[in-house]
């Protein structure tokens, strides 16, 4: 496993004893883990939209395309009971 040392400043070293002492997290590694792999997760997720917001701005949805969903909605609709 690979340690990391970093310096942090003593508001940040006091709000993570903080989550400490309310159970939050075990310890301040246990809490740097979690902060790092929040931030990976995040970034992941920011990439993939991007990603995905690219794909669609390069190759945009046409009408026909979508025209299915529209219909399927009419027809679930039209079939409740209200």
């Amino acid at each position: 496993m690979t340690q990391l040392v970093t310096r942090i400043d003593n508001e940040l070293a006091r709000s993570i004893d903080q989550l400490v002492a309310e159970g939050v997290v075990e310890s301040r590694s246990d809490a740097v883990r979690r902060g790092l792999h929040a931030l990976i997760e995040q970034t992941r997720r920011r990439r993939t939209g991007e990603a995905i917001i690219a794909g669609y701005t390069q190759r945009p949805q046409t009408d026909d395309e979508v025209a299915w969903a529209d219909q399927a909605t009419i027809r679930m609709i039209t079939d409740e009971p209200w």
